[in-house]
């Protein structure tokens, strides 16, 4: 085959999503999703991006909804559909709709996920479906003297269950019925029921699939992160949200708060969105966290090999001075690194050279994360390093990117001006530029 900018495109992007491959392998993500997702055009191919899902090693619990095929069962027989406070008045007959309506939806989603035609993403796959009593309901009783009947919340999920389960390579699949000990069947809200599995199996992430693209301001900007203090308080006051997102986006604020790494809202309507926003730095969505998604803290031994894969290409470039791993494993204390959504994007290093001056060293970024401020990031860690430990000035020696340091702060000198040890180190062959800051 030739080379073509396609097959360009597709190495380079392939490469880009290896860090995330490697990240949520033996991960456990709960997927959740209303009855307009199971009955939209991308329902199939949703069913295709699971399969992939499976097949990298993720644990994949799925949650469903059927509130408009409930509606459809609720039309035909005639009978009028009541909530209060956002949830179904679901009385005996309005329950009969709910099972009828749940069990065919079900059974429609174990079907995608079981074929396995040739010529298809699906072929030679083989998925496990496995559904089960997992969650426990009761029922909400009297809201504002109005009887609920039949619609409940969760009582208790068996994590132990689910998680034997997932530990044998099979999906769950869980619905929006919640059994009883005492034999009756309540009527759960689907986003309740993914955010109670959720926190109980204590999940790396919890994904929702909604009717907007994600959680955006006033004016329809979206809002690609979010801590969970933030979406708390655009709840307040946010009548712009769409039905789904009013919906899911306070189990999203609970679930990061109790434990649950991330939670994403992201639009159905979208062909591979979820692959999109799980395998993309910028993502198509919303993720909400209890902090914020970036990180900045001083490197580990454990992250030796993701700093050599990071600035390896760097110094193959001739950028980056080359630093063997034994010399890296040495120097590890004088590193800072920078993570977004637990992976490696960036670092920087102090080194000392008298008792007053310091030099900021292998300022790197990974190209795909080049936009978003990382470095400035780094640097601004590194020269708040540099000042705790009482250093009065910080030198920074560069092939390509004096002016970027320029704009920061940093002027331009001489090799004559460097400390004497770095003085005597300096390499005329590279003829690095000499810059310094005054901290």
């Amino acid at each position: 085959m030739s080379d073509t900018p396609y097959d360009e495109h597709f190495v380079s992007w392939f490469r880009a999503v290896t860090p995330y491959i490697n990240a949520f392998r033996g991960k456990t993500f709960v997927i959740a999703f209303g009855g307009k997702a199971v009955a939209s055009e991308f329902a199939k191919t949703l069913a295709y991006d699971v399969n992939l899902l499976v097949s990298l090693g993720i644990r994949l619990v799925l949650v469903h909804g059927a509130r408009p095929q409930i509606e459809e069962e609720l039309r035909e027989k005639n009978l009028e559909s009541v909530y209060h406070r956002g949830y179904r008045v679901t009385d005996a007959e309005a329950l009969d709709c709910v099972l009828d309506a749940v069990g065919s939806v079900y059974l429609e989603i174990e079907a995608m996920l079981s074929q396995g035609l040739p010529n298809t993403p699906m072929a030679n796959s083989r998925i496990r479906v496995i559904g089960g009593n997992f969650i426990t309901g009761q029922p909400i009783g009297v809201l504002d003297g109005i009887d609920m009947q039949y619609a409940g919340k969760v009582r208790k999920v068996d994590s132990e269950g689910i998680n034997a389960q997932l530990g044998l390579g099979n999906i769950v699949l869980l619905n929006c019925e919640g059994p009883s000990p005492t034999g009756e069947i309540f009527n759960l809200q689907m986003e309740e029921a993914a955010e109670a599995v959720a926190t109980a199996i204590k999940a790396d992430k919890l994904v929702y699939l909604t009717d907007s693209t994600g959680v955006t301001d006033k004016a329809g900007e979206l809002l690609d992160a979010m801590t969970a203090d933030e979406a708390s308080q655009l709840l307040r006051d946010a009548d712009w949200l769409s039905a789904d997102i009013k919906r899911y986006l306070p189990c999203a604020v609970r679930a990061s708060r109790t434990g649950v790494g991330r939670v994403h809202l992201i639009g159905f309507e979208q062909d591979g969105a979820l692959l999109l926003e799980l395998f993309t730095h910028d993502g198509v969505g919303t993720v909400v966290t209890r902090e914020s998604l970036e990180n900045i803290r001083e490197a580990k031994p454990d992250d030796i090999a993701a700093l050599i894969a990071l600035i390896e290409p760097m110094e193959q470039e001739g950028i980056l001075v080359h630093r063997p791993r034994e010399l890296l494993e040495r120097e590890l204390d004088h590193f800072s690194i920078m993570l977004h959504d637990g992976i490696i994007v960036g670092c920087a290093a102090l080194y000392q050279h008298s008792e007053q001056e310091a030099e900021l060293a292998c300022l790197a970024v990974s190209q795909e994360h080049r936009e978003w401020g990382y470095g400035e990031q780094l640097m601004m860690r590194i020269e708040q390093r540099a000042r705790k430990a009482g250093f009065k000035r910080l030198c920074v020696l560069t092939t390509r990117t004096e002016h970027w340091f320029v704009e920061r702060g940093f002027k331009v000198g001489t090799v004559d001006d460097l400390p004497a040890n770095k003085r005597d180190m300096y390499n005329y062959q590279r003829r690095s530029k000499v810059l310094f800051k005054t901290l």
